[in-house]
Protein backbone atom coordinates (compact mmCIF):
# COMPACT_ATOMS: atom_id res chain seq x y z
CA UNK A 1 0.00 0.00 0.00
CA UNK A 2 1.23 3.46 -0.69
CA UNK A 3 2.60 5.26 2.46
CA UNK A 4 -0.11 8.24 1.67
CA UNK A 5 -3.18 5.90 1.17
CA UNK A 6 -6.34 5.87 3.21
CA UNK A 7 -6.28 2.53 5.04
CA UNK A 8 -9.30 0.41 3.47
CA UNK A 9 -9.19 2.01 -0.03
CA UNK A 10 -8.05 0.25 -3.16
CA UNK A 11 -4.94 -0.33 -3.60
CA UNK A 12 -3.51 1.86 -6.31
CA UNK A 13 -1.84 0.44 -9.34
CA UNK A 14 1.92 -0.02 -9.08
CA UNK A 15 4.70 2.12 -10.81
CA UNK A 16 6.55 0.10 -12.24
CA UNK A 17 10.28 1.43 -13.53
CA UNK A 18 12.36 -0.71 -16.09
CA UNK A 19 15.83 1.46 -15.57
CA UNK A 20 18.38 -1.15 -17.25
CA UNK A 21 19.63 -0.82 -20.87
CA UNK A 22 18.40 -2.12 -23.64
CA UNK A 23 18.53 -5.77 -23.69
CA UNK A 24 18.18 -8.15 -26.76
CA UNK A 25 14.83 -9.73 -27.20
CA UNK A 26 14.59 -8.06 -23.73
CA UNK A 27 10.68 -7.54 -24.25
CA UNK A 28 9.80 -11.39 -24.22
CA UNK A 29 10.78 -11.42 -20.73
CA UNK A 30 9.73 -8.03 -19.54
CA UNK A 31 6.07 -8.02 -20.67
CA UNK A 32 3.67 -6.44 -18.93
CA UNK A 33 1.82 -9.65 -17.40
CA UNK A 34 5.38 -10.33 -15.59
CA UNK A 35 6.19 -7.06 -14.37
CA UNK A 36 2.50 -6.99 -12.77
CA UNK A 37 3.49 -9.91 -11.30
CA UNK A 38 6.56 -9.39 -10.07
CA UNK A 39 5.31 -5.84 -8.29
CA UNK A 40 2.61 -8.02 -7.05
CA UNK A 41 5.56 -10.13 -5.16
CA UNK A 42 7.13 -6.60 -4.19
CA UNK A 43 4.22 -4.68 -2.72
CA UNK A 44 3.32 -8.35 -1.18
CA UNK A 45 6.54 -9.20 0.56
CA UNK A 46 9.20 -6.27 0.67
CA UNK A 47 8.68 -5.16 4.18
CA UNK A 48 9.00 -8.98 5.61
CA UNK A 49 12.17 -8.80 3.75
CA UNK A 50 13.65 -5.85 4.78
CA UNK A 51 12.44 -6.97 8.44
CA UNK A 52 14.37 -10.28 8.09
CA UNK A 53 17.34 -8.39 6.68
CA UNK A 54 17.17 -6.47 10.27
CA UNK A 55 16.90 -9.08 12.43
CA UNK A 56 20.11 -10.76 10.85
CA UNK A 57 21.92 -7.76 11.78
CA UNK A 58 20.34 -7.87 15.23
CA UNK A 59 21.36 -11.87 15.53
CA UNK A 60 24.69 -11.25 14.64
CA UNK A 61 25.67 -8.53 17.40
CA UNK A 62 23.85 -11.01 19.50
CA UNK A 63 26.54 -13.66 18.92
CA UNK A 64 29.62 -10.91 18.88
CA UNK A 65 28.26 -10.17 22.53
CA UNK A 66 28.43 -13.99 23.53
CA UNK A 67 30.35 -15.68 21.25
CA UNK A 68 27.93 -18.52 21.38
CA UNK A 69 24.95 -20.27 19.19
CA UNK A 70 22.81 -23.08 20.35
CA UNK A 71 19.30 -24.72 18.60
CA UNK A 72 16.47 -22.21 19.25
CA UNK A 73 14.59 -23.38 22.60
CA UNK A 74 11.36 -22.12 21.29
CA UNK A 75 11.49 -24.02 18.34
CA UNK A 76 12.14 -27.71 20.17
CA UNK A 77 8.77 -28.86 19.85
CA UNK A 78 9.26 -28.46 16.36
CA UNK A 79 12.47 -30.61 16.25
CA UNK A 80 10.89 -33.52 18.48
CA UNK A 81 7.52 -34.23 16.50
CA UNK A 82 7.16 -36.52 14.17
CA UNK A 83 6.53 -34.96 10.42
CA UNK A 84 7.56 -35.23 7.36
CA UNK A 85 7.91 -32.92 4.20
CA UNK A 86 5.67 -33.62 1.10
CA UNK A 87 6.89 -36.17 -1.28
CA UNK A 88 9.20 -35.25 -4.03
CA UNK A 89 7.76 -35.12 -8.07
CA UNK A 90 8.95 -37.92 -9.94
CA UNK A 91 11.43 -35.44 -11.45
CA UNK A 92 13.00 -34.95 -8.22
CA UNK A 93 13.48 -38.08 -6.93
CA UNK A 94 16.75 -39.08 -8.61
CA UNK A 95 19.55 -36.78 -7.67
CA UNK A 96 22.72 -38.41 -7.66
CA UNK A 97 24.58 -35.98 -10.01
CA UNK A 98 24.12 -32.19 -10.26
CA UNK A 99 25.34 -29.77 -12.30
CA UNK A 100 25.94 -25.74 -11.33
CA UNK A 101 26.48 -23.01 -13.56
CA UNK A 102 25.05 -19.92 -14.74
CA UNK A 103 22.65 -19.35 -17.38
CA UNK A 104 24.42 -17.80 -19.92
CA UNK A 105 23.41 -19.56 -23.71
CA UNK A 106 26.22 -21.87 -23.75
CA UNK A 107 26.21 -23.14 -20.38
CA UNK A 108 22.76 -23.91 -20.67
CA UNK A 109 23.09 -26.06 -23.80
CA UNK A 110 26.39 -27.86 -21.70
CA UNK A 111 24.30 -28.10 -18.61
CA UNK A 112 20.98 -29.49 -20.01
CA UNK A 113 23.28 -31.76 -21.89
CA UNK A 114 25.74 -33.05 -19.29
CA UNK A 115 24.35 -36.43 -18.16
CA UNK A 116 23.64 -34.62 -14.61
CA UNK A 117 20.24 -35.55 -13.56
CA UNK A 118 19.89 -32.12 -12.25
CA UNK A 119 21.14 -28.25 -13.87
CA UNK A 120 21.23 -25.68 -10.81
CA UNK A 121 20.40 -22.56 -12.87
CA UNK A 122 22.27 -19.87 -10.84
CA UNK A 123 21.22 -16.23 -11.05
CA UNK A 124 23.22 -16.19 -7.56
CA UNK A 125 26.57 -16.85 -7.17
CA UNK A 126 27.99 -17.99 -10.23
CA UNK A 127 26.15 -14.79 -11.89
CA UNK A 128 27.72 -11.31 -12.46
CA UNK A 129 24.08 -9.39 -12.11
CA UNK A 130 24.40 -7.22 -15.05
CA UNK A 131 20.94 -6.26 -16.52
CA UNK A 132 22.15 -8.20 -19.30
CA UNK A 133 23.15 -11.49 -17.23
CA UNK A 134 19.75 -11.30 -15.44
CA UNK A 135 17.09 -10.45 -18.37
CA UNK A 136 19.27 -12.87 -21.09
CA UNK A 137 19.56 -15.81 -18.48
CA UNK A 138 15.54 -15.66 -18.02
CA UNK A 139 15.57 -15.51 -22.01
CA UNK A 140 17.51 -18.71 -22.44
CA UNK A 141 15.63 -20.67 -19.72
CA UNK A 142 12.19 -20.01 -21.82
CA UNK A 143 14.21 -21.38 -25.43
CA UNK A 144 15.35 -23.98 -23.50
CA UNK A 145 11.91 -25.33 -22.41
CA UNK A 146 10.43 -24.48 -25.51
CA UNK A 147 13.21 -26.34 -27.29
CA UNK A 148 14.36 -23.57 -29.53
CA UNK A 149 17.87 -22.76 -28.14
CA UNK A 150 20.97 -22.81 -30.11
CA UNK A 151 24.66 -20.80 -29.63
CA UNK A 152 27.53 -21.12 -32.49
CA UNK A 153 31.18 -19.48 -31.02
CA UNK A 154 32.91 -17.28 -33.59
CA UNK A 155 34.57 -20.11 -34.66
CA UNK A 156 32.06 -21.91 -36.03
CA UNK A 157 31.18 -24.45 -33.08
CA UNK A 158 27.43 -25.19 -33.07
CA UNK A 159 25.52 -26.41 -29.67
CA UNK A 160 22.25 -27.65 -29.72
CA UNK A 161 20.09 -29.59 -27.05
CA UNK A 162 19.42 -33.24 -26.72
CA UNK A 163 15.78 -34.72 -26.87
CA UNK A 164 13.73 -33.51 -24.37
CA UNK A 165 13.74 -36.55 -22.22
CA UNK A 166 17.60 -36.58 -21.81
CA UNK A 167 17.78 -33.38 -19.99
CA UNK A 168 18.59 -32.48 -17.19
CA UNK A 169 15.97 -31.26 -15.19
CA UNK A 170 16.00 -27.26 -14.15
CA UNK A 171 16.13 -25.79 -10.88
CA UNK A 172 16.72 -22.32 -10.88
CA UNK A 173 18.49 -20.52 -7.97
CA UNK A 174 17.63 -16.78 -7.49
CA UNK A 175 19.40 -14.39 -5.81
CA UNK A 176 19.55 -14.14 -1.70
CA UNK A 177 17.60 -12.08 0.25
CA UNK A 178 20.13 -9.27 0.57
CA UNK A 179 20.26 -8.28 -2.84
CA UNK A 180 18.44 -5.41 -4.49
CA UNK A 181 17.64 -4.82 -8.51
CA UNK A 182 18.59 -1.37 -9.04
CA UNK A 183 17.30 -1.85 -12.60
CA UNK A 184 13.83 -2.67 -11.77
CA UNK A 185 11.81 -0.33 -9.47
CA UNK A 186 8.72 -0.49 -8.28
CA UNK A 187 6.48 2.40 -6.28
CA UNK A 188 10.52 4.31 -6.52
CA UNK A 189 12.08 1.25 -4.82
CA UNK A 190 14.04 -1.25 -6.23
CA UNK A 191 12.96 -5.13 -5.94
CA UNK A 192 14.54 -7.67 -4.76
CA UNK A 193 16.84 -9.63 -7.25
CA UNK A 194 15.75 -13.46 -5.42
CA UNK A 195 11.69 -11.62 -6.31
CA UNK A 196 12.60 -10.56 -9.62
CA UNK A 197 14.73 -14.02 -10.67
CA UNK A 198 12.28 -16.38 -9.02
CA UNK A 199 8.42 -14.15 -9.95
CA UNK A 200 9.94 -13.95 -13.86
CA UNK A 201 11.09 -17.38 -14.16
CA UNK A 202 7.48 -18.22 -12.59
CA UNK A 203 5.38 -16.14 -14.63
CA UNK A 204 6.80 -17.37 -17.56
CA UNK A 205 7.49 -21.19 -17.17
CA UNK A 206 5.21 -22.73 -14.26
CA UNK A 207 2.12 -23.61 -16.59
CA UNK A 208 4.62 -24.37 -19.61
CA UNK A 209 6.67 -26.65 -17.65
CA UNK A 210 3.48 -28.14 -16.55
CA UNK A 211 1.94 -28.71 -19.22
CA UNK A 212 5.38 -30.59 -20.11
CA UNK A 213 4.44 -33.13 -17.57
CA UNK A 214 0.96 -33.28 -18.53
CA UNK A 215 1.45 -34.51 -22.36
CA UNK A 216 5.04 -36.17 -21.70
CA UNK A 217 5.16 -37.19 -17.74
CA UNK A 218 8.69 -39.01 -18.52
CA UNK A 219 9.52 -35.06 -19.28
CA UNK A 220 12.42 -34.40 -16.30
CA UNK A 221 10.89 -30.56 -16.25
CA UNK A 222 7.82 -31.13 -15.84
CA UNK A 223 7.88 -28.21 -12.57
CA UNK A 224 8.94 -25.11 -11.12
CA UNK A 225 11.61 -26.24 -8.83
CA UNK A 226 13.96 -23.61 -7.27
CA UNK A 227 16.99 -23.64 -4.84
CA UNK A 228 17.23 -21.51 -2.40
CA UNK A 229 20.26 -19.30 -1.33
CA UNK A 230 21.68 -17.44 2.08
CA UNK A 231 18.67 -18.56 3.99
CA UNK A 232 19.89 -17.77 7.73
CA UNK A 233 16.53 -18.64 9.79
CA UNK A 234 13.59 -20.74 9.37
CA UNK A 235 12.13 -17.12 9.19
CA UNK A 236 13.48 -16.61 6.17
CA UNK A 237 11.95 -20.44 4.96
CA UNK A 238 8.71 -18.70 5.73
CA UNK A 239 9.05 -15.50 3.81
CA UNK A 240 9.73 -18.41 0.75
CA UNK A 241 7.14 -20.57 1.37
CA UNK A 242 4.35 -17.46 1.72
CA UNK A 243 5.76 -16.19 -1.81
CA UNK A 244 5.59 -19.59 -3.31
CA UNK A 245 1.42 -19.74 -1.72
CA UNK A 246 0.66 -16.26 -3.51
CA UNK A 247 2.63 -16.73 -6.41
CA UNK A 248 1.00 -20.27 -7.03
CA UNK A 249 -2.64 -18.45 -5.89
CA UNK A 250 -2.14 -15.57 -7.98
CA UNK A 251 -1.38 -17.71 -11.75
CA UNK A 252 -3.68 -20.14 -10.96
CA UNK A 253 -0.97 -23.19 -9.85
CA UNK A 254 -2.07 -26.09 -7.54
CA UNK A 255 -0.49 -25.59 -4.36
CA UNK A 256 2.41 -27.55 -3.78
CA UNK A 257 3.46 -27.49 -6.95
CA UNK A 258 6.80 -25.24 -6.48
CA UNK A 259 9.47 -27.42 -5.09
CA UNK A 260 12.93 -26.17 -3.21
CA UNK A 261 15.71 -27.29 -1.91
CA UNK A 262 17.44 -25.18 0.52
CA UNK A 263 20.96 -24.53 0.97
CA UNK A 264 22.80 -24.99 4.22
CA UNK A 265 25.24 -22.45 3.73
CA UNK A 266 25.14 -20.25 6.73
CA UNK A 267 25.25 -21.29 10.33
CA UNK A 268 22.94 -19.65 11.76
CA UNK A 269 21.06 -22.46 9.40
CA UNK A 270 22.88 -25.31 10.41
CA UNK A 271 21.33 -24.22 14.19
CA UNK A 272 17.41 -24.94 12.14
CA UNK A 273 17.65 -27.41 9.49
CA UNK A 274 14.55 -29.09 10.82
CA UNK A 275 12.66 -25.74 11.49
CA UNK A 276 13.65 -24.75 7.76
CA UNK A 277 11.82 -28.02 6.57
CA UNK A 278 9.07 -27.32 8.68
CA UNK A 279 7.96 -23.94 7.34
CA UNK A 280 8.35 -25.21 3.74
CA UNK A 281 7.10 -28.53 4.04
CA UNK A 282 4.55 -28.47 1.39
CA UNK A 283 7.18 -27.42 -1.12
CA UNK A 284 10.31 -28.61 0.37
CA UNK A 285 12.58 -30.94 -1.72
CA UNK A 286 15.86 -31.27 0.15
CA UNK A 287 18.69 -29.21 1.63
CA UNK A 288 22.10 -28.66 0.28
CA UNK A 289 25.53 -28.51 2.24
CA UNK A 290 26.46 -25.20 0.76
CA UNK A 291 30.35 -26.36 2.08
CA UNK A 292 32.13 -22.56 1.17
CA UNK A 293 29.40 -20.38 2.08
CA UNK A 294 29.34 -22.20 4.97
CA UNK A 295 32.81 -21.46 6.27
CA UNK A 296 32.20 -18.15 4.91
CA UNK A 297 29.40 -17.61 7.42
CA UNK A 298 31.40 -18.93 10.06
CA UNK A 299 33.85 -16.70 9.62
CA UNK A 300 31.46 -13.72 9.52
CA UNK A 301 29.40 -14.42 12.41
CA UNK A 302 32.48 -15.58 14.75
CA UNK A 303 34.66 -13.37 13.00
CA UNK A 304 35.59 -11.16 15.95
CA UNK A 305 34.65 -14.05 19.02
CA UNK A 306 38.27 -15.22 19.48
CA UNK A 307 41.21 -17.40 18.28
CA UNK A 308 38.95 -20.68 18.79
CA UNK A 309 37.03 -19.31 15.48
CA UNK A 310 40.14 -18.59 13.72
CA UNK A 311 40.07 -20.69 10.11
CA UNK A 312 43.05 -22.17 8.84
CA UNK A 313 44.22 -21.43 5.00
CA UNK A 314 40.95 -22.34 3.73
CA UNK A 315 42.49 -25.27 1.42
CA UNK A 316 43.05 -27.19 4.45
CA UNK A 317 39.56 -27.27 5.74
CA UNK A 318 37.91 -30.29 4.41
CA UNK A 319 34.54 -32.78 4.98
CA UNK A 320 36.63 -34.58 7.35
CA UNK A 321 37.38 -31.45 9.32
CA UNK A 322 35.25 -32.50 12.69
CA UNK A 323 32.99 -29.46 12.82
CA UNK A 324 32.27 -29.91 8.85
CA UNK A 325 31.68 -33.54 9.07
CA UNK A 326 29.24 -33.35 12.37
CA UNK A 327 27.77 -30.74 10.16
CA UNK A 328 27.49 -33.31 7.17
CA UNK A 329 26.02 -35.89 9.68
CA UNK A 330 23.36 -33.37 11.06
CA UNK A 331 22.13 -32.60 7.34
CA UNK A 332 21.52 -36.46 6.39
CA UNK A 333 20.18 -37.23 9.72
CA UNK A 334 17.61 -34.26 9.36
CA UNK A 335 17.14 -34.94 6.00
CA UNK A 336 16.57 -38.51 5.95
CA UNK A 337 14.06 -38.29 9.00
CA UNK A 338 11.90 -35.39 7.10
CA UNK A 339 11.70 -37.47 3.81
CA UNK A 340 13.98 -34.61 2.22
CA UNK A 341 16.63 -35.43 0.31
CA UNK A 342 20.24 -34.66 1.59
CA UNK A 343 22.46 -33.55 -1.23
CA UNK A 344 26.47 -33.18 -1.12
CA UNK A 345 28.54 -30.16 -1.82
CA UNK A 346 31.16 -29.23 -4.78
CA UNK A 347 33.25 -30.45 -6.69
CA UNK A 348 34.42 -27.73 -8.36
CA UNK A 349 37.71 -28.92 -10.28
CA UNK A 350 37.81 -27.99 -13.70
CA UNK A 351 39.40 -30.92 -15.64
CA UNK A 352 42.28 -30.11 -18.05
CA UNK A 353 42.98 -32.12 -21.35
CA UNK A 354 47.26 -30.44 -21.42
CA UNK A 355 48.20 -31.95 -18.66
CA UNK A 356 47.39 -35.65 -17.84
CA UNK A 357 49.25 -36.55 -14.73
CA UNK A 358 47.75 -33.17 -12.77
CA UNK A 359 44.09 -33.90 -14.24
CA UNK A 360 44.61 -37.99 -12.85
CA UNK A 361 44.95 -36.69 -9.41
CA UNK A 362 42.66 -33.41 -9.00
CA UNK A 363 40.06 -36.51 -10.43
CA UNK A 364 41.18 -38.90 -8.01
CA UNK A 365 40.43 -36.15 -5.42
CA UNK A 366 37.06 -35.74 -6.67
CA UNK A 367 36.43 -39.32 -6.99
CA UNK A 368 36.96 -39.71 -2.66
CA UNK A 369 35.11 -36.94 -2.22
CA UNK A 370 32.24 -38.09 -3.78
CA UNK A 371 33.12 -41.94 -2.17
CA UNK A 372 32.69 -39.94 0.59
CA UNK A 373 29.84 -37.83 0.74
CA UNK A 374 27.46 -41.32 -1.21
CA UNK A 375 28.97 -43.23 2.65
CA UNK A 376 27.94 -40.62 4.42
CA UNK A 377 24.17 -40.88 3.52
CA UNK A 378 24.25 -38.22 0.89
CA UNK A 379 20.94 -38.77 -2.39
CA UNK A 380 23.29 -36.70 -4.32
CA UNK A 381 26.31 -34.12 -4.98
CA UNK A 382 27.22 -31.49 -6.80
CA UNK A 383 29.86 -30.69 -10.02
CA UNK A 384 31.18 -27.93 -11.83
CA UNK A 385 32.10 -29.49 -14.53
CA UNK A 386 30.86 -31.78 -17.42
CA UNK A 387 33.36 -34.13 -17.70
CA UNK A 388 33.41 -34.80 -13.64
CA UNK A 389 29.59 -35.76 -14.17
CA UNK A 390 30.66 -39.67 -15.09
CA UNK A 391 32.88 -39.63 -11.80
CA UNK A 392 30.27 -38.14 -9.44
CA UNK A 393 27.75 -40.88 -10.62
CA UNK A 394 29.98 -43.76 -10.56
CA UNK A 395 30.13 -43.17 -6.68
CA UNK A 396 26.45 -42.51 -6.12
CA UNK A 397 25.57 -45.85 -8.51
CA UNK A 398 28.20 -47.80 -6.18
CA UNK A 399 25.56 -47.18 -3.25
CA UNK A 400 22.50 -46.83 -4.86
CA UNK A 401 22.69 -49.29 -7.49
CA UNK A 402 18.53 -49.09 -9.27
CA UNK A 403 17.55 -47.10 -6.27
CA UNK A 404 16.59 -43.13 -6.71
CA UNK A 405 17.95 -42.02 -3.17
CA UNK A 406 18.51 -43.43 0.39
CA UNK A 407 16.37 -41.78 2.29
CA UNK A 408 15.58 -44.92 4.43
CA UNK A 409 19.23 -45.78 5.16
CA UNK A 410 19.17 -45.59 9.21
CA UNK A 411 20.53 -42.49 10.80
CA UNK A 412 23.51 -42.02 13.10
CA UNK A 413 22.01 -42.65 16.73
CA UNK A 414 24.38 -40.27 18.12
CA UNK A 415 22.79 -36.93 17.61
CA UNK A 416 25.06 -34.25 16.40
CA UNK A 417 25.58 -31.12 19.77
CA UNK A 418 26.13 -27.04 19.08
CA UNK A 419 29.69 -27.60 20.55
CA UNK A 420 30.63 -29.84 17.60
CA UNK A 421 29.13 -27.65 14.88
CA UNK A 422 31.25 -24.88 16.43
CA UNK A 423 34.45 -27.07 17.01
CA UNK A 424 36.57 -24.85 15.11
CA UNK A 425 39.70 -24.90 16.51
CA UNK A 426 39.49 -29.12 16.20
CA UNK A 427 39.89 -28.61 12.26
CA UNK A 428 43.83 -28.17 12.89
CA UNK A 429 45.80 -26.60 10.21
CA UNK A 430 47.69 -23.46 10.23
CA UNK A 431 47.54 -19.81 8.59
CA UNK A 432 50.56 -19.04 6.53
CA UNK A 433 51.45 -16.62 3.89
CA UNK A 434 51.41 -18.83 1.68
CA UNK A 435 47.51 -19.50 1.97
CA UNK A 436 47.44 -15.09 2.75
CA UNK A 437 49.16 -14.94 -0.92
CA UNK A 438 46.57 -17.46 -2.64
CA UNK A 439 43.48 -15.28 -0.46
CA UNK A 440 44.95 -12.24 -2.63
CA UNK A 441 45.25 -14.17 -5.75
CA UNK A 442 42.08 -15.40 -5.80
CA UNK A 443 40.08 -12.83 -4.83
CA UNK A 444 41.45 -10.19 -7.02
CA UNK A 445 41.39 -12.63 -10.33
CA UNK A 446 37.42 -13.63 -9.51
CA UNK A 447 36.55 -9.91 -8.58
CA UNK A 448 37.98 -8.43 -12.61
CA UNK A 449 36.07 -11.82 -13.59
CA UNK A 450 32.70 -10.45 -11.57
CA UNK A 451 33.07 -6.71 -12.59
CA UNK A 452 33.18 -7.69 -16.47
CA UNK A 453 30.01 -9.91 -16.07
CA UNK A 454 30.98 -13.13 -15.21
CA UNK A 455 30.27 -15.18 -12.08
CA UNK A 456 31.60 -18.28 -12.60
CA UNK A 457 35.39 -18.08 -13.50
CA UNK A 458 37.83 -20.48 -13.52
CA UNK A 459 40.83 -20.33 -11.24
CA UNK A 460 43.83 -22.53 -11.21
CA UNK A 461 42.28 -25.05 -12.36
CA UNK A 462 39.16 -24.64 -9.77
CA UNK A 463 35.70 -23.11 -11.10
CA UNK A 464 35.47 -20.21 -8.57
CA UNK A 465 32.29 -18.33 -7.63
CA UNK A 466 31.12 -15.44 -5.14
CA UNK A 467 31.64 -17.63 -2.49
CA UNK A 468 35.53 -18.12 -2.84
CA UNK A 469 35.90 -14.67 -3.15
CA UNK A 470 34.35 -14.25 0.09
CA UNK A 471 35.82 -16.65 2.19
CA UNK A 472 39.25 -15.37 0.72
CA UNK A 473 38.49 -11.59 1.97
CA UNK A 474 36.72 -12.65 5.30
CA UNK A 475 39.40 -14.83 6.21
CA UNK A 476 42.19 -11.79 5.45
CA UNK A 477 39.99 -9.55 7.59
CA UNK A 478 39.72 -11.97 10.54
CA UNK A 479 43.29 -12.68 10.44
CA UNK A 480 44.64 -9.23 10.62
CA UNK A 481 41.79 -8.41 13.33
CA UNK A 482 42.69 -11.75 15.63
CA UNK A 483 46.95 -10.75 15.80
CA UNK A 484 47.15 -13.76 13.71
CA UNK A 485 51.23 -14.83 13.20
CA UNK A 486 51.81 -16.75 10.01
CA UNK A 487 53.04 -20.25 10.98
CA UNK A 488 55.65 -20.21 7.25
CA UNK A 489 57.03 -16.94 7.83
CA UNK A 490 56.78 -16.13 11.43
CA UNK A 491 54.37 -12.46 9.72
CA UNK A 492 52.32 -11.36 11.48
CA UNK A 493 49.00 -11.21 9.37
CA UNK A 494 48.56 -6.93 8.67
CA UNK A 495 46.70 -4.59 6.49
CA UNK A 496 50.56 -3.70 5.37
CA UNK A 497 51.44 -6.95 4.53
CA UNK A 498 47.87 -7.53 2.54
CA UNK A 499 48.43 -4.47 0.31
CA UNK A 500 52.17 -5.23 -0.54
CA UNK A 501 50.78 -8.63 -1.56
CA UNK A 502 48.11 -6.64 -3.64
CA UNK A 503 50.56 -4.63 -5.37
CA UNK A 504 53.28 -7.29 -6.43
CA UNK A 505 49.93 -9.31 -7.56
CA UNK A 506 49.10 -6.67 -9.88
CA UNK A 507 52.50 -6.06 -11.01
CA UNK A 508 52.86 -10.09 -11.76
CA UNK A 509 49.87 -9.40 -13.38
CA UNK A 510 50.78 -7.23 -15.86
CA UNK A 511 53.95 -8.88 -16.85
CA UNK A 512 52.08 -12.21 -17.08
CA UNK A 513 49.36 -10.44 -19.37
CA UNK A 514 51.46 -7.65 -21.15
CA UNK A 515 50.47 -4.12 -21.24
CA UNK A 516 47.52 -4.16 -23.97
CA UNK A 517 45.54 -7.12 -22.24
CA UNK A 518 46.03 -5.72 -18.56
CA UNK A 519 45.00 -2.41 -19.72
CA UNK A 520 42.06 -4.11 -21.29
CA UNK A 521 41.29 -5.55 -17.69
CA UNK A 522 39.40 -3.81 -14.40
CA UNK A 523 42.72 -4.98 -12.39
CA UNK A 524 43.07 -1.65 -10.36
CA UNK A 525 39.32 -1.54 -9.76
CA UNK A 526 39.08 -5.05 -8.17
CA UNK A 527 42.37 -4.86 -6.59
CA UNK A 528 40.58 -1.67 -5.01
CA UNK A 529 37.42 -3.62 -3.97
CA UNK A 530 39.03 -6.61 -2.83
CA UNK A 531 41.26 -4.33 -0.54
CA UNK A 532 37.86 -1.96 0.41
CA UNK A 533 36.31 -5.49 1.88
CA UNK A 534 39.10 -7.50 3.28
CA UNK A 535 40.82 -4.52 4.87
CA UNK A 536 37.58 -2.01 6.33
CA UNK A 537 37.95 -1.35 9.34
CA UNK A 538 33.70 -1.89 9.32
CA UNK A 539 32.88 -5.65 7.85
CA UNK A 540 30.84 -5.28 4.83
CA UNK A 541 28.21 -8.89 4.91
CA UNK A 542 28.41 -9.15 1.23
CA UNK A 543 31.56 -7.91 -1.11
CA UNK A 544 29.00 -7.70 -3.97
CA UNK A 545 27.20 -4.60 -2.15
CA UNK A 546 29.71 -2.35 -3.04
CA UNK A 547 30.67 -4.44 -6.11
CA UNK A 548 27.47 -3.93 -7.45
CA UNK A 549 27.79 0.24 -8.31
CA UNK A 550 30.87 -1.20 -10.47
CA UNK A 551 28.92 -3.06 -12.63
CA UNK A 552 27.90 -1.91 -16.66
Amino acid sequence: MAEDQEPGAPASAPVVTVAGPPVHRGEEVLTAGALAFVAGLHRAFEGRRRDLLARRRERRAAIARTAALDFLPETAAVRAADWRVAEAPRALQDRRVEITGPTDRRMTINALNSGAKVWLADFEDATSPTWENVIGGQLNLIDALEGRIDFTTPAGRAYTLRPAAELATVVVRPRGWHLDENHLLVDGEPVAGGLLDFGLYFFHNAARLLARGADHPDDPNSGPYFYLPKTESHLEARLWNDVFTHAQAALGIPHGTIRATVLIETVTAAFEMDEILYELRDHAAGLNAGRWDYLFSIVKTFRDAGSHYVLPDRNTVTMASPFMAAYARLLVRTCHRRGAHAIGGMAAFVPSRKDPGANAVALEKVRADKDREAGQGFDGSWVAHPDLVPVARASFDAVLGGRPHQKDRPAAAEPVTAAQLLDIAGAGGDCTRHGLHNAVQVGIRYIEAWLRGLGAVAVFHMMEDVATAEISRSQIWQWIHNGVVLADTGEAATAGLVRRLVAEELAALRTGLGDRAYAAGRWEEAARLFEQVALDEEFVDFLTLPALPLLD
